[in-house]
Formats: C-alpha cells, sequence, structure tokens
C-alpha cells in the first residue's frame, strides 16, 4: 500500500548491533534517524557498505572519526537531477547528496545510460526513469530515432515542433508505450513523463502511460501538462488532470516541483493535492526551495504569452548566464538555440513576505520530498561539461540548485538565519524529506531503496556529517559554480567521497539504482495465468 500523507508506514525491524570491531566508526555525533526519530548523541559503525552498529557506549574501529558537535544523517536523495555528468555528481556531494536520479525526464535506452555510468564510475549512486519524451520523440521525428541516452540528444528536439503539440494517432501510442515499456524491462525506476514539454499530447496517451505504469507497480514521475496561473490550461488544471488518472487506474502519480508547476497559484493548487492525498490516492510531492526554474528556452512554456500566464510582469524575470534577456533576444534564441538552458524567476522570496510565504507552502507541504531539479553545468557557449573534470572551470553555468539545494533547506528552513529568525520544522522533519520520504517513494518498486534514507543496522551506509550551525549554500544566479559547504564527510556505500570537507577523487563507490530486469512480461490485467 502506498504511503499517502495521512499514513505512517510501518518501521523497519530493529536489528542488533553486529560485534566489532568496524571498518569506520563515527563518534560522539548527533545521529538523526527520521523513521525512529532519533535525535542523540551516539556512536555509529560501519563494515563494508552497511550500518552494521548504533551504540551510546563506544565502538571500536580501524577508522575512527571525531563527529561531536556534527549531525550524522542518512545521505539525502535527489529523485530529481538532470545532471547525471561526473562534474554534476560531484557538486551534488558536496551538497550531501549520496543517490541522484534522473526521474522527471528520464531516458532512453536505460540499458545503453546505466553501461555508460557504470564504465565511468560515480562517487554517489544514481538511476534513471524511462523517457516517455524520448520514445515519443522517436516516433514522431522519425529522424532524430533511435532515441540516444544523453541528454543533449533530448535538447536538439527542441527546433522541432510535431512532438511537442501534435497528437499521436492510435498507431503511434502503441509506439510510444512499447518504448516506454521496454525501458522499464531494462530496469528503469519508474515513467518520467515531461508533459510540460509536450503540452499537446493527447489524454488518451497520458491514459495509457498511467495504465502502463499501474501494470508494472512503478510510479510516474510527471512535470504536468500546463505551467500557467491562468484558467483555461493552468498549472491548477494539469494537477487536476493528473490526480483524476491517480483516481481511475491506481497509478502512483509522482508530481515533480510542485512550487514551479504551481508558480504563484501555489496555494488553490496545494488545497487540490491536499483533498486527493487525504483521499488515499496514491499521490506524492517534491519541490525545490527556490522561487526560479530553469528549463530551455524553446519549451513550449515560453512561448506566446508566456509572461501573462507565468504571471511575471517583464521578459527580464528570464536569464541566460546570469544575465537578464529582453524579448527580442528570447525570440531569437527561441530560432537559432531552442536548446539553452535558461533561469526564470517567479518568486522572489528573499525581497517579498508574501512570496517567501507561497514558497513555503511547498517546501513545507507535509510529506513532499526535497527534490533539486539539478542542471548539468554547461559553458557559456552552452556545451555540457562532461567527463572527468574537476573542479568545474570558471565559466560552468547552471541554476543554483544544482550545487546548494540542501545546504539551502537546511539553513533556512532547519536552522533559521536571518531571513528567517526562527526554524520553520525540525531538524529530524527536514532530514525525512532529504532522506527518508524520497527512499519510501520509490521502495515499493525498487527494493534497493528500502535500505536507504535511515540510519539503522542493517541499511546501506550512505551517510552525511555536517555542521548545522555553518552548513550553507554558496551558489548565487550570477556565480553558481560554487559548492556548498559545512557537510565535513560524505560517506557512499561504505567509502569516504568527501572527508573533512575535500573530495576524495578517486572515490567511486556510486552503485546503479535499478529495478530488477525483466525475464517475462507481466500479464496484462485480467489476463489468464
Amino acid at each position: 500500500m502506498l504511503m499517502t500523507d495521512n499514513e505512517i508506514r510501518p518501521e523497519r525491524p530493529q536489528q542488533p548491533n553486529e560485534p566489532g570491531p568496524y571498518d569506520i566508526v563515527l563518534a560522539g555525533g548527533r545521529v538523526v534517524d527520521p523513521e525512529r526519530e532519533t535525535d542523540d548523541i551516539l556512536n555509529v559503525g560501519i563494515t563494508g557498505d552497511r550500518i552494521t552498529a548504533i551504540s551510546a557506549e563506544p565502538l571500536e574501529g580501524a577508522r575512527v572519526i571525531d563527529a561531536a558537535g556534527l549531525v550524522v544523517a542518512p545521505g539525502f536523495i535527489d529523485l530529481h537531477a538532470h545532471g547525471q555528468q561526473l562534474p554534476a555528481a560531484w557538486m551534488q556531494a558536496f551538497d550531501g547528496v549520496t543517490t541522484a536520479l534522473e526521474l522527471e525526464s528520464g531516458l532512453l535506452p536505460i540499458a545503453d545510460f546505466y553501461d555508460k555510468v557504470a564504465a565511468e564510475g560515480r562517487p554517489i549512486n544514481y538511476g534513471a526513469s524511462a523517457a516517455w519524451t524520448y520514445a515519443r520523440i522517436a516516433e514522431k521525428e522519425k529522424d532524430m530515432a533511435p532515441p540516444k541516452a544523453e541528454l543533449t540528444w533530448f535538447q536538439r528536439a527542441f527546433a522541432r515542433d510535431g512532438w511537442q503539440n501534435s497528437l499521436a494517432d492510435e498507431e503511434e501510442v502503441k509506439s510510444i508505450i512499447a518504448g516506454v515499456e521496454e525501458g522499464l524491462e531494462q530496469g528503469g525506476l519508474g515513467i518520467g513523463i515531461n508533459g510540460g514539454y509536450a503540452p499537446g499530447y493527447g489524454r488518451k496517451e497520458y491514459h495509457a502511460l498511467a495504465q502502463l505504469a499501474a501494470k508494472h507497480g512503478v510510479p510516474t514521475f510527471t512535470h504536468i501538462r500546463y505551467l500557467s496561473v491562468q484558467e483555461p490550461d493552468s498549472g491548477f488544471e494539469g494537477l487536476g488532470e493528473l490526480i483524476s488518472l491517480a483516481a481511475a487506474t491506481g497509478a502512483h502519480m509522482h508530481i515533480c516541483h510542485l512550487n514551479s508547476v504551481a508558480g504563484r497559484d501555489i496555494k488553490a493548487c496545494v488545497e487540490l493535492v491536499t483533498e486527493a492525498q487525504q483521499r488515499g490516492l496514491p499521490i506524492t510531492v517534491e519541490a525545490y526551495p527556490y522561487g526560479a526554474c530553469s528549463s530551455t528556452v524553446g519549451a513550449e512554456v515560453f512561448r506566446d504569452d508566456w509572461l501573462a500566464r507565468w504571471g511575471v510582469d517583464d521578459a527580464s524575470a528570464m536569464e541566460l548566464n546570469g544575465q537578464p534577456l529582453t524579448q527580442q533576444r528570447i525570440d531569437e534564441l527561441q530560432k537559432e538555440d531552442p536548446g539553452a538552458v535558461i533561469v526564470m524567476h517567479f518568486l522572489h522570496p528573499d525581497d517579498n513576505d508574501a512570496d517567501a510565504e507561497m514558497l513555503d507552502l511547498s517546501v513545507l507541504h507535509p510529506g513532499a520530498a526535497i527534490a533539486s531539479d539539478a542542471m548539468p553545468w554547461a559553458r557559456n557557449d552552452g556545451t555540457i561539461i562532461e567527463g572527468d573534470v574537476w573542479p568545474l572551470p570558471d565559466d560552468a553555468f547552471a541554476h543554483p540548485r544544482s550545487a546548494g539545494c540542501y545546504a539551502r533547506f537546511l539553513a533556512r528552513w532547519a536552522r533559521g538565519g536571518p531571513e528567517r529568525q526562527k526554524p520553520k520544522l525540525s531538524l529530524v522533519e527536514a532530514i525525512r524529506k532529504t532522506s527518508l520520504i524520497p527512499a519510501q517513494i520509490l521502495e515499493t518498486s525498487v527494493p534497493q531503496m528500502r535500505n536507504k534514507g535511515r540510519i539503522q543496522v542493517g541499511a546501506d551506509a550512505d551517510i552525511v556529517v555536517f555542521d548545522l550551525a555553518t552548513v550553507q549554500d554558496e551558489a548565487t544566479f550570477t556565480e553558481p559554480a560554487q559548492h556548498s559547504t559545512g557537510f565535513q564527510h560524505v560517506i557512499v556505500n561504505g567509502t569516504p567521497i568527501i572527508q573533512d570537507g575535500k573530495e576524495i577523487l578517486e572515490a567511486r563507490p556510486g552503485h546503479p539504482i535499478r529495478r530488477p530486469l525483466a525475464t517475462t512480461r507481466p500479464a496484462a490485467p485480467g489476463a489468464p495465468v
């Protein structure tokens, strides 16, 4: 049964400590386990890639890390990380992320993605969903087929209009669904439905995707069809469409970046989602702690009357490489370079109390995960930075959420500060949003996730050790390529990748997060067995 906001999932059975000595001991830290609501000074023992002891008594280890005065928490699980390149992984590691998953957009072919990343190695865990948009592009833009498991392939598609705005006929829908299903059978973590980038797709096509998710018992990760504060074709309407499919098919429908798809209409949108969740519908939510989104300039949501639909006053709300744009320049980019990645400010929470309260409604929504929507890092000419590149070059650019999402959330909402004099939630609840909730969203269909998001004996040793008093996002909209500070130690599968605030570049302990590969297709609902 899927967890909703009003349900409490049963805890994992408590396991006894295993005998030492241990490979690593984290000594005397403030240990936070969000599932059991532990918040106490304890010692943690690690053997191999697992947590094997938690005790108030001293533990013996081959290596002892003094964690006094620091928080010891489960590593953060990012459900929405487009930056799957090695430099992006390092930037997220400095933000406390130990698992970064590309779920909203996804990729195809899934097997190619996992093979490529495994060959390179990663410091953090990785994975992806099966991408509906990739299957749709391959079907509607025949000369681009077959799809390539690369973000650049997706970016190039923004020069085409057919896949974004035309209905698929019955045979095309069958082909699209078959492409997505193949991705699921190759271990995809669910179905990425980037509907906001192809708002012209049919309701029956969306229904078929929800049916496919229900058939395989996986979530959909949906960027809803519309991004507008105006009706018709509003974000509110897009959320209603998603909710209706969850009710009709029973599919687990996950809402990506509630803060940006709702925009300035967040109050009404949150009320709608809350009502659906209170009725027990299998709907989960994520948000990121910024009032600006990032996308390609050629996306349909930035065409025609986009200013009115977003509720912003001027084209300068959109920026390229930190520089405000004019509508004339936007028009030029949409013709010449539609895949260029921009930032667009729809709220100003640092300068406007009402905007800050709007952002709180999504970030603090009960049961909502924090997910970064981290973008890949690119040079000023738009070239994505790939390969074994670290540190990032001086001209590296992305939305600052790609570097500072989790530090920002902790500093502004869990610690409080000049802008927010009092914390908005407890540390246990903050860690629940960054670690446990993301694991629970996936664990029904991805068995690996049952051992993540917890500081418990038997859980995976994905651990962050940070100073709550000093943790801080350093990335800004004009200088984004600055990693967060305050994370002293980051451990992935029992292997340190950041030690005393310094990266260990040769470390590549990241594991693939992947559903079991299909050996046979599951039977259709009602089929004889």
